[in-house]
């Protein structure tokens, strides 16, 4: 392994930062909604996390035009909970929040919940079961979409909801893309990712090991040209890569990856 190959496998998500019109809205969405913390900003930035731990950065445009959910760039933000009573706790509070869910599978390495913000960005929020129960081939790890009883999820899960806890993390982010073949050499060549499953329309990447830091999709965005920069929506999406700190790199889409 080339000391370049080396440095690409120490990469992780480190935070999500996004563009919004309304930043006091959005703020308070996530803060009363997902129970992430306030962890300072001003005018034009919130930025929202565990105790000590940014997840989401929000960016204040008031000009900004509304999002194209046929353009390339977020399909969901996935907020990873460190265990499976987190995710039915959450389950639960929900309902209080009048939130709305867009959907609720099991994926056999996790277990997933979907919604919307108020911006439309979409949101999971998920647990990972062992690695030791994930199905290898290789570098492949099987994953499915199956019907979630969120029932038992919810009657599995005692307690309350008391925010994401402080081990909690931006898991993975799944992006819009106009092209999987040239998203796929951007993400194997420029990011040093592994290519771990396959569905019909999208691809999954991980890096040592994990099912997937990023995935790509075409559902939406088939063909989709280069993303309007003046858009609300996904801004950058920050990799925690010491050995690379300063860089700045952008997808076939311009999707703006910044490495500290």
């Amino acid at each position: 392994m080339t000391h370049k190959e080396d440095s690409m496998t120490n990469m992780a998500i480190d935070h999500v930062a996004l563009t919004v019109r309304d930043l006091l809205g959005m703020a308070d969405f996530y803060e009363r909604a997902l129970g992430l913390k306030p962890q300072g900003g001003d005018d034009a930035t919130r930025r929202l996390g565990t105790a000590d731990r940014t997840l989401i950065e929000l960016r204040h445009d008031a000009a900004a035009r509304p999002r194209d959910p046929r353009q390339a760039g977020l399909f969901h933000t996935a907020f990873l909970l460190p265990e499976r009573a987190d995710l039915g706790r959450w389950l639960r509070h929900a309902p209080d929040q009048d939130i709305r869910l867009t959907g609720a599978s099991d994926h056999g390495v996790s277990e997933a919940l979907y919604l919307d913000d108020p911006e439309g960005n979409g949101i999971e929020i998920y647990w990972d079961r062992p690695p030791s129960e994930w199905t290898r081939d290789g570098d492949r790890i099987e994953m499915f979409t199956h019907r979630l009883d969120l029932t038992e999820l919810s009657q599995a899960s005692p307690g309350e909801w008391q925010g994401v806890p402080q081990d909690g993390s931006i898991g993975h982010v799944h992006l819009q893309v106009g092209d999987i073949d040239r998203a796929d050499a951007f993400f194997r060549g420029d990011l040093g990712l592994t290519r771990t499953f396959d569905g019909p329309g999208g691809a999954w990447y991980g890096w040592n090991g994990y099912h997937h830091q990023l995935a790509g999709n075409v559902w939406n965005s088939r063909d989709a040209r280069p993303r309007d920069p003046q858009m609300t929506g996904l801004a950058e999406i920050v990799l925690n890569a010491p050995d690379r700190a300063g860089q700045v790199l952008h997808d076939p889409w311009g999707t703006r990856f910044a490495m500290i």
